[in-house]
């Protein structure tokens, strides 16, 4: 096999499973290792899961070895039970993962962030998801490319009533968000995979922040 090869973190999320299966229909990739806390549904010749205990990231350094690292990790407050659990998910376990993909040699680190994250914001969410990207930022990764989606649309496991409501009136509302509107339209799951899987074939290093106008450039729509 002289294919890539990629990790990815948060696989049974709404935007990870959906990254599983771009991947593994993709040539330049044959080989795909997803972390997770319960196994997918879903068997693949390219496909090799591991269930990973978080909170001992190091153990699964070897699996660090690939071109690619996804993570697509990602909670909310009221899921997660707490503040400090929701950082946990969504601060130490993206700024672990990279690390260990930094540590390990890894040409690419690709994570999904939020519009509207900020170290210095008074919002929670959006101050978490800006420390999360300033420490990524911090470790001088050969390449770093942060996904700031607005409002994610999808059909996900649990019921969110924002994002219901979002998807019911976005048919309307989206055709009026144009020029420096348009990153505030709400974007499917599937776009934010497919531009992830875009940007993993640059060969540009350095840092680079995605807004949710160009997540859908990037995955041509």
């Amino acid at each position: 096999m002289t294919g890539k090869s990629a990790l990815i973190a948060g696989a049974t999320g709404l935007t990870g499973s959906k990254l599983v299966e771009v991947l593994l229909d993709r040539p330049e990739y044959d080989r795909v290792t997803v972390l997770v806390r319960r196994p997918l549904e879903l068997e693949h010749p390219k496909l090799e899961q591991i269930q990973v205990d978080y909170y001992r990231l190091e153990d699964y350094k070897k699996y660090f070895q690939v071109d690619d690292v996804f993570c697509c990790l990602g909670t909310t407050i009221k899921k997660a039970g707490s503040q400090k659990a929701f950082r946990r998910v969504d601060y130490d376990y993206p700024v672990a993962l990279a690390e260990l993909a930094k540590s390990a040699g890894t040409k690419k680190f690709l994570v999904i962030s939020a519009m509207g994250a900020d170290s210095r914001s008074n919002i929670f969410y959006n101050r978490v998801k800006g420390q999360m990207e300033d420490s990524l930022k911090k470790l001088d990764l050969s390449a770093l490319h942060i996904f700031r989606p607005s409002l994610l649309l999808g059909d996900r496991k649990e019921f969110r009533l924002g994002e219901k409501a979002a998807s019911l009136i976005s048919p309307v509302f989206s055709p009026i968000l144009r020029g420096g509107m348009k990153k505030y339209k709400p974007i499917q799951a599937e776009q934010v995979a497919q531009a992830m899987y875009a940007a993993a074939q640059s060969e540009s290093g350095g840092v680079h922040i995605h807004p949710s106008d160009e997540i859908a450039e990037l995955a041509g729509q």
